[in-house]
């Protein structure tokens, strides 16, 4: 069955309404080490102008800035970058902050070093136009690097989970797929020297998988908006992020659960 032509702008405006909800920030600091890794993987240099796409709360703007980089962080939700704003100020960093699309970056053809984002563009409408935008910024020479939640790892699993309880729109290809080495190939491998994938886990850990669901189910987007919407029936998708964390977790005592995301380096 062929499905209708999708919206994109409304799905686009779906997702910026799921994101802007909760306190991202929340959860987003505590995956300050990914950003660090991601650093150091693109070998950053000071000097450097380096672009953060979908910043968020500004992990990667702080990890490129306290490399000595120049940096301009965007995200399309304002109060993120009040965030990342707020941390380099107490950090004592120079950051330029922009509100910015990722699929309609405002700034010219080539004239950063490395474009970067760290579990952000991977939740574009339109992935093609994300992935040339990211492109199309970074100069000939330059680097792009990424980390994106894989289908297999926690996270992944998160998404799923939601997913059986409220489905995606028809026709909107699933964030995970950037997760995945095929699709990075397909998007970025046609105009990269070199891609380098690296498969790395960064852990979830809260006094109880009750506390998990009860962070995320307050502070993040996806999943505050799906209780939201679930209203009553809600208890289920709780039963099964309950189970998901409760059978990964490494240990019985606290929660401790590692969540699988591909580390990409794409030589421009």
């Amino acid at each position: 069955m062929e499905h209708p032509p999708v919206d994109l702008v409304a799905v686009k405006q779906k997702q910026q309404a799921t994101w802007s909800a909760g306190d991202y920030s929340a959860v987003g600091v505590t995956l300050r080490i990914v950003g660090e890794a991601l650093a150091q993987a693109l070998n950053l240099a000071p000097g450097e102008r380096v672009l953060a796409v979908a910043a968020g709360n500004g992990n990667m703007t702080l990890a490129a800035a306290r490399r000595f980089c120049d940096v301009s962080s965007t995200d399309y939700v304002g109060a993120w970058l009040k965030d990342g704003m707020a941390r380099a100020h107490a950090a004592g960093l120079s950051v330029a902050f922009r509100e910015a699309d990722a699929e309609d970056l405002p700034f010219a053809s080539g004239p950063f070093d490395v474009a970067t984002s760290t579990f952000g563009v991977m939740f574009t409408a339109d992935q093609e136009r994300a992935a040339q935008d990211l492109i199309r910024v970074t100069k000939p020479g330059g680097r792009i690097g990424l980390a994106n939640w894989t289908p297999d790892g926690f996270i992944g699993a998160l998404f799923k989970t939601i997913g059986r309880h409220m489905p995606p729109p028809a026709g909107v290809r699933s964030p995970l797929e950037w997760g995945t080495e095929a699709r990075i190939d397909a998007m970025f491998g046609d105009m990269a020297r070199s891609i380098t994938v690296t498969r790395k886990m960064v852990h979830f850990r809260y006094p109880s998988p009750v506390a998990w669901v009860e962070a995320f189910r307050t502070t993040y987007g996806p999943t505050l908006k799906a209780f939201q919407a679930l209203g009553e029936t809600g208890t289920a998708l709780e039963a099964d992020m309950m189970s998901l964390a409760t059978e990964r977790s490494l240990r019985s005592d606290v929660m401790v659960v590692p969540s699988e995301y591909l580390e990409v380096v794409i030589a421009r």
